[in-house]
């Protein structure tokens, strides 16, 4: 490609995007002092990005009536009982994470060394043959000193408070209950993820179908982000390239 086709078409491109630009920024102007408008209500089956939910689910009981009984075979409880205890249930769990930690450590060592070899006279010469010089007093002398100082200080502090519901995903053998729930909240640009799993209890579960996460055997919780703010926070993948490639 020659330099003035070049030169043509990266016009072109930037006479592009500034006429894009352009365009944008007019419609910001005409929308100063304007509320933003509400988006319609409509059916979520018909949108572009719809898709079917499946879930895991309890195998079909059926329900058996003994004559002149009032208990139902299969339930827990002479009255119903609100709280999760089969597939496919949902309770809520109460994260609350209130962690720190604190540690110093410090190691010194040191060592020092000094050595002295040498002879008076050899063989009861004096001076060296040939050349008439005087046996040094010390043919060898060495010192050495060592030192290091190695100091470490975690300050550690992590407060967590928030919802999230699960849904029963397995129940074991026992009769413990496999949970899992993820949480995602979008906030303009940036998207913000809890996931929490993990086995619980069904006589942890309090009455009104909620459970601290304290409670959680082999829990899992992951909270996070991605997006513009968390692509900031981050060195830009060359960086993270040479801090693995770069021996020093």
């Amino acid at each position: 490609m020659s330099k003035s086709r070049f030169l043509v078409r990266a016009g072109a491109v930037t006479l592009v995007a500034s006429l894009l630009g352009g365009c944008a920024a007019i419609d910001k102007i005409s929308t100063i002092t304007v509320a933003p408008p509400l988006s319609p209500v409509t059916n979520p089956t018909a949108q572009p990005n719809y898709r079917p939910v499946s879930m895991p689910m309890p195998e079909p009981v059926p329900v058996n009536y003994s004559p002149n009984s009032l208990w139902r075979n299969g339930s827990r409880a002479f009255f119903k009982d609100q709280r999760a205890h089969q597939i496919g249930d949902i309770l809520t769990i109460k994260v609350k994470i209130a962690d720190k930690a604190q540690l110093d450590n410090e190691t010194k060592r040191e060592r020092s060394t000094s050595d002295d070899s040498g002879i008076s006279n050899l063989f009861g010469l004096t001076k060296i043959p040939f050349t008439k010089q005087a046996i040094p007093n010390r043919l060898l002398t060495t010192d050495s000193s060592t030192s290091s100082d190695g100091k470490g200080n975690i300050n550690r502090q992590e407060i967590l408070q928030t919802n999230v519901a699960a849904v029963v995903t397995q129940v074991l053998p026992n009769g413990n209950l496999v949970i899992e729930g993820k949480q995602e909240v979008r906030v303009n640009f940036e998207m913000r993820e809890l996931i929490v799993a993990g086995i619980v209890r069904p006589e942890d579960i309090e009455a009104d179908n909620t459970m601290d996460s304290q409670k959680i055997a082999q829990a899992r919780i992951s909270y996070g982000g991605r997006g513009q703010i968390t692509d900031i926070q981050q060195p830009r993948w060359g960086q993270q390239l040479f801090d693995h490639i770069l021996p020093f």
